[in-house]
């Protein structure tokens, strides 16, 4: 189907009229504004929820992600500010550097552009794409990696700990939870195309070097799962809640949780 464009004044732009696609188009920009609101909010509530710190966050071996690792809590006066609220952010700006969320928030927030062949809202004046601040700390992503590698290990730790029933070795619903979540983290990480570059795409000669078939068989690897990026972004996203709202609801005795041995 042909599409009546007009050439915009910016080279390498083409504007659309917002109608010019009649399927279906905005489920998933649509999708993704849902999902990704829902869990700020969600986090958001958990933070502030917890800021006295004797909350809902632990029970038993079992400690949430959104406050891993545990802190302490600090003062501003007589405001007590919640351990969350120094964690949360530095996993979050590697989401929200990541590649695939750029792509998909800038989409479903700002509609830039809000889908292929759809065009842009006309209030849009000059597209400067990521060279102005606050769009410039994208750039940051490679080096959120390495926090973001951090927070994997700190996880896994606590995912050890979760075997560990009062000195005694044995395994919840929570546990296996907090081990689902911690391995599809870390899948979701090192899938990422900083890791990626990391490994080998900064090679032009794997035949070269001593160790060249060893990175070049892992780059494939990595390349495999980065290709299923977007997958592995939203189960992450949906394992990391949901382990802190099942620790939640335990803690609270809303509900019980079951003891495998």
């Amino acid at each position: 189907m042909a599409l009546n464009t007009a050439q915009s004044k910016e080279p390498g732009r083409v504007s659309l009229p917002i109608n010019s696609r009649k399927d279906t188009w905005w489920i998933k920009p649509l999708l993704v504004f849902l999902g990704l609101s829902t869990f700020g909010i969600y986090a958001t509530w958990r933070a502030f929820e917890d800021r006295y710190y004797w909350g809902p966050h632990t029970w038993g071996p079992y400690l949430s992600p959104f406050y891993s690792p545990l802190l302490p809590v600090f003062h501003i006066g007589h405001f007590a500010i919640s351990p969350a609220l120094l964690i949360l952010p530095f996993p979050l700006i590697f989401r929200l550097t990541c590649y695939y969320y750029r792509g998909a928030y800038y989409r479903a927030f700002f509609w830039d552009p809000p889908a292929c062949a759809v065009g842009e809202p006309s209030v849009r004046k000059r597209y400067t794409g990521e060279s102005r601040f606050p769009f410039t700390i994208q750039n940051l992503h490679r080096f959120a990696f390495y926090i973001a590698a951090v927070f994997i290990a700190i996880l896994a730790g606590d995912a050890i700990i979760a075997f560990d029933f009062n000195g005694h070795f044995g395994m919840g619903l929570g546990t296996l939870i907090m081990v689902v979540n911690v391995l599809l983290l870390s899948v979701y990480t090192f899938s990422c195309h900083s890791f990626r570059h990391l490994i080998g795409g900064a090679l032009n000669c794997y035949s070269c070097g001593r160790s060249g078939k060893t990175r070049f068989r892992i780059w494939q690897r990595i390349s495999y799962a980065n290709e299923r990026h977007m997958l592995f972004a939203w189960l992450s996203l949906f394992t990391v809640g949901f382990t802190d709202l099942y620790i939640r609801l335990v803690s609270a005795g809303i509900i019980h949780d079951v003891r495998f041995f």
